[in-house]
């Protein structure tokens, strides 16, 4: 147990002759001045007062101290800025600059009516929490936790959020769907061991177009990863299709994607897909000829070599139906290494952008789903996805969803902030480290709060330019109305 420490004051050694003194005596100073570019940004696009209207509030309006709204913009702006855990909070209730972010009108928290809680305007973990444990049948008889979230509105508000960020429909969006481990360390409802990752875990279904997340759906892990794709396309179609009626959808996924239910609904519903395809030996036997003269050509010339072959194929019993599949036979100085891909685009350039390069469809279009795997990086490492501790599923998912409106508040940062600067394709945690933490001083009178941003900060005028074109950007174009 650590003994109580009365340190006030710290010497240090200084090049000159002067004696170093620190002290905690500079006033109400905040290491998150940047947050005020994620209240801009939630200004030009209203992110999360939409994802507020995804959450009913049966406590008494009399009796509320933070309204739903404060309590879900404090939760999404701290995982923004890095404090990844509920008990975080504690200690982030003090912040003045924090608090002003949120909306609270007064950020210095001298207006609470408890003695106990004046000088901390924010929520603490106890009262963030109810909105993880609140039941699916609360209602205003609920004793303390009444805050129920929708999640069928969130799976749409993810969608709707996408499509706010076009101005004009696309001809064409890819949409990649992919599995990954959530690992657990407790007894969470839903977590199993994982024969492929090798520890228990959860398996959410991620679902991405570029840079923008449509779906963080969490799922147990005793599935096959395909699970549940067939319903959530479905979702995300309808919802696309209703706004952009001609746009072509293309479906990206791995081979833990190629299964019949799911190429044959593209194929009802006119969605075309590129998907990873396990090879066997009917496959390998498909190839040999390429492979032979790739083997050929890399023992020739020292260095890898890839040849493509193009052909339709059929499984014995699992596909209702030949399909177009393209075979990737290469060889390196380590051996062979076939890869194949099943396909629904045409052949013929009117059919497909691609045409008949089936080089071009591998490499420039399937290969391109890697950068999703940035994409859930990002979810996972910097927006702190991963931290489901809480003991039911629905908790650990609402924990998720904070987490995707976290990220996508900092990707509509970098689409609308960050246009045309060096940290136009930054990750968030970039964007984090060189926007959003800033040394500020606060200090509030009666009628303005003054921000003092520090003077040594080297980034000021990619600052002032991502200010500038968030300004610029107005503010939505769908206007939340929050209750």
């Amino acid at each position: 147990m650590f003994a109580q420490c009365t340190q006030k004051s710290f010497a240090f050694h200084t090049p000159q002759r002067q004696q170093g003194i620190a002290r905690f005596d500079g006033g109400h100073i905040s290491s998150d001045g940047g947050g005020l570019l994620l209240q801009k940004t939630e200004a030009c696009t209203g992110i999360v007062a939409q994802f507020v209207r995804c959450f009913t509030d049966h406590r008494d309006p009399d009796l509320v101290e933070h309204t739903a709204l404060e309590l879900i913009t404090q939760r999404v702006f701290a995982l923004a800025l890095g404090y990844e855990d509920l008990n975080d909070h504690d200690d982030l209730r003090h912040d003045p600059l924090l608090a002003t972010v949120v909306g609270k009108a007064d950020p210095t928290g001298a207006d609470r009516p408890r003695q106990r809680d004046q000088g901390k305007p924010l929520a603490g973990k106890s009262t963030l929490n109810c909105l993880e444990l609140t039941p699916v049948r609360a209602d205003r008889r609920s004793r303390y936790k009444k805050i129920v979230v929708h999640q069928k509105a969130v799976e749409r508000l993810l969608v709707d959020l996408f499509l706010q960020a076009h101005h004009q429909p696309p001809e064409q969006i890819v949409l990649d769907f992919d599995a990954t481990d959530d690992p657990v360390h407790g007894d969470q409802l839903g977590r199993f061991f994982h024969g492929y990752y090798k520890h228990y875990c959860y398996l959410p279904l991620y679902v991405f177009c570029g840079g923008h997340l449509l779906c963080a759906k969490l799922r147990p892990s005793n599935i096959d990863a395909s699970m549940g794709t067939v319903k959530v396309l479905r979702q995300i179609v309808e919802q696309i299709r209703a706004t952009w009626p001609q746009v072509r959808i293309i479906l990206r996924g791995d081979s833990g994607f190629c299964r019949e239910p799911i190429m044959a609904w593209c194929e009802a519903n006119h969605v075309d897909y590129l998907l990873g395809l396990a090879k066997n030996t009917r496959l390998s036997a498909a190839i040999d000829e390429e492979l032979a003269e790739a083997q050929r050509r890399c023992q020739a010339s020292g260095q890898a070599s890839r040849l493509f072959k193009d052909f339709m194929y059929q499984t014995l019993d699992s596909w209702s139906r030949p399909r177009r599949v393209i075979g990737k036979a290469e060889h390196l100085r380590q051996g062979s290494n076939p890869r194949f891909i099943v396909t629904s685009l045409g052949a013929q350039p009117a059919e497909s952008s691609y045409g008949l390069d089936a080089r071009a469809l591998y490499e420039q279009l399937y290969c391109a789903r890697g950068d999703m795997e940035n994409r859930i990086k990002e979810q996972q490492l910097a927006l702190f996805a991963d931290r489901t501790s809480a003991a039911t599923m629905r908790a650990n998912q609402l924990r998720l969803w904070f987490a995707s409106i976290a990220y996508t508040l900092l990707a509509a940062l970098r689409r609308l902030g960050l246009e045309g600067t060096a940290l136009a394709q930054a990750q968030c945690q970039t964007i984090r480290l060189k926007l959003l933490k800033i040394g500020a001083l606060i200090r509030v009178t009666c009628r303005k709060v003054w921000v003092s941003l520090s003077q040594s900060y080297p980034y000021q005028a990619l600052f002032a330019r991502a200010w500038a074109n968030l300004a610029r950007a107005g503010p939505p174009r769908v206007q939340p109305a929050v209750a």
